[in-house]
């Protein structure tokens, strides 16, 4: 089987990136936001180069609030670079979003969804 790029190391800097999302927004609502682990999907069919190429997106579990310990949907979407990368089954760290620039996520707390947008 070919390389998987969405690994553990993957969710953990995830964990972190979110995390840093958190600590520089302006938002109120999430003012003191954390992110305690991102799960690896446990569908093996939703990280198959295929089925990314296809929908574009991986969807899984974040752990995000004030205690860091609520579960968020978290829809991770792929733009045209890490959409090559993932095909490649490179490395997907650097198609984490600039934190200075626009918003990285979206956030619905009310139905506990969060979207992040890769490069």
């Amino acid at each position: 089987m070919d390389f998987i790029p969405f690994t553990n190391e993957f969710c953990v800097a995830l964990e972190y990136y979110l995390s840093e999302v958190f600590k520089k927004s302006n938002d109120e609502l999430t003012k003191g936001f954390w992110c305690d682990g991102v799960l690896v999907p446990s569908s093996e069919k939703q990280l198959e180069k295929k089925s990314v190429n296809d929908t574009r997106k991986i969807e899984t579990i974040a752990f995000v609030g004030l205690d860091g310990q609520t579960p968020y949907e978290l829809i991770v979407y792929f733009g045209k670079y890490s959409l090559r990368r993932y095909a490649r089954g490179s490395g997907l760290d650097d198609c984490l979003p600039n934190l200075d620039e626009v918003s990285p996520i979206t956030i619905d707390i009310k139905s506990k969804k969060i979207e992040l947008y890769l490069l």
